[in-house]
């Protein structure tokens, strides 16, 4: 597989492929990986703050039929592998995009995946507010919906930010598998340039750049938490 991994006729499809093919696969990459968080945020962050909220001693109290039907709906997408799940929303990429192929049809699926491993991830991150905090807004008479948006939330901000940060990361891998419904991207390059045309010195290249983007932003995702950590400021 690798014997003439650099050969000259290898050099030579990689710098081709560098030039006109791989500067526009990263845009495309970081494109939907953005936007497909931002737009699992949306919808992933609310359910996440139910989830804690809407238990028996949440600071509101949910019906436990509601509670039930939101675990399960999570719990049961969580749980379908990202490329089944990919060929399982088709008709909702359809009726979204118009199409299920090419770059802007895989941040359907892409957020269908994402939201409710985001949401877990919220979830997980508003237990670690201190109860006393919260118990503290309460008896000062505020709302819960004060509480949610003034204490539980800011409070757990640096969390919430390193798990956004693993969401960004997580969605970015699957940006790539979604190179193999004939979504664009880097994941593309390395399965329809590299793999299938017997190019891996470029499948190489696009998985050295998938893992140099996926450190850039854990990067920026542990500094921004580190900045918004108030107990590490004097």
């Amino acid at each position: 597989m690798y014997d003439n991994l650099f050969s000259e006729k290898s050099l030579s499809d990689a710098l081709q492929c560098l030039q006109n093919e791989i500067p526009f696969a990263i845009w495309e990459t970081f494109y939907v990986t953005v936007l497909s968080t931002l737009l699992a945020l949306v919808i992933g962050l609310p359910l996440g703050v139910l989830l804690v909220v809407g238990e028996k001693k949440g600071v509101l109290p949910l019906p436990k039929w509601v509670m039930q039907v939101l675990n399960v709906i999570i719990n049961l997408l969580r749980s379908i592998p990202f490329l089944i799940l990919m060929i399982m929303v088709f008709p909702l990429s359809r009726l979204v995009i118009g199409t299920t192929v090419g770059t802007t049809a895989t941040i359907v699926p892409l957020v269908v995946a994402a939201f409710p491993f985001i949401a877990r991830l919220v979830e997980s991150s508003l237990r670690e507010v201190d109860p006393n905090i919260i118990e503290a807004a309460q008896s000062m008479g505020a709302t819960p919906m004060q509480i949610i948006c003034k204490v539980m939330v800011p409070e757990s901000v640096p969390s919430l930010l390193s798990n956004v940060t693993i969401a960004l990361t997580t969605i970015l891998g699957y940006s790539a598998m979604s190179g193999i419904i004939g979504g664009g991207g880097l994941g593309q390059i390395a399965i329809n340039y590299g793999y299938y045309r017997y190019k891996y010195l470029v499948m190489l290249i696009a998985v050295v750049l998938l893992i140099l983007l996926v450190q850039l932003f854990q990067s920026i995702g542990t500094r921004l938490a580190v900045k918004s950590d108030k107990r590490l400021k004097h």
